[in-house]
């Protein structure tokens, strides 16, 4: 049995060999694959958690000033003109392939902010882990973005992630999530989406009885976010660059 520890640079070699070839995910989807692969799951609980780094936000790279590039501003559209709304990136997501997906979202170190159960917001430096839960609260697909990447960003590859290794019925998401497009991609994957409505300054729409209580079963990825800081040791790392 070896007891010495390696060193520090060994280690360091090492850790970055494992998340070159991204060890970690591909050891985590066969493991998925083989023992819930054939299993059908009721509910797929889908979350964003905090990851606290040791780290300095890394600064946005192409900002110019307005001296050096004048900005092109577009004017009112000529009489007739009829021009097409910009897409918006989940209705990019739509018509992209999951590893594009992958790499458009940023992986730097952000500042991130997110309200928790109570309502309070939480401002954190750092990275944001976004998580598919299963019923028996095993994550089914996972992914690490910067923590100032939006929730919603991450609901179309984490659900192509997921559609790809386990069969599950109800896609269950916060206000976070709420968009039309992500209930129709639901949808599209055979899936029944419930995801809690935003008001965005209407009126709340408020879950139908049955609706509600399967709704409740959600509360597994914040089980899940919690054991993961608890007994994962998930709270705050000093490692850089994840």
């Amino acid at each position: 049995m070896w007891k010495r520890l390696p060193a520090e640079a060994t280690f360091s070699r090492a850790f970055a060999e494992f998340a070159q070839g991204k060890l970690a995910e591909r050891v985590h989807e066969a493991l998925i694959k083989e023992h819930l692969g054939k299993t059908l799951i009721g509910h797929i609980s889908r979350d964003g958690t905090a990851i606290e780094a040791r780290e300095r936000p890394t600064k946005k790279a192409g900002k110019i000033t307005k001296l050096a590039e004048k900005v092109v501003k577009r004017g009112r559209p000529k009489a007739g003109e009829v021009r097409e709304p910009k897409a918006s990136r989940i209705g990019r997501q739509l018509t992209q392939t999951l590893p594009v997906i992958l790499d458009e979202l940023s992986k730097a170190c952000g500042r991130g902010s997110k309200c928790n159960a109570q309502g309070y917001k939480n401002s954190w430096n750092g990275y944001k882990l976004h998580l598919d839960t299963a019923d028996c609260g095993v994550p089914v697909s996972a992914l690490l973005t910067s923590a100032s990447v939006h929730d919603s960003q991450t609901a179309v590859p984490l659900s192509l992630m997921g559609a790809s290794r386990v069969t599950n019925l109800y896609d269950l998401m916060d206000a976070a999530y709420c968009s039309d497009e992500l209930m129709r991609h639901s949808q599209g994957l055979g899936h029944v989406p419930l995801i809690d409505h935003k008001p965005r300054g209407g009126e709340k729409k408020p879950f139908a009885p049955h609706e509600a209580r399967r709704y409740n079963e959600r509360t597994r990825a914040e089980r899940a976010n919690g054991r993961l800081k608890d007994e994962f040791g998930g709270v705050l790392f000093v490692s850089r660059g994840l």
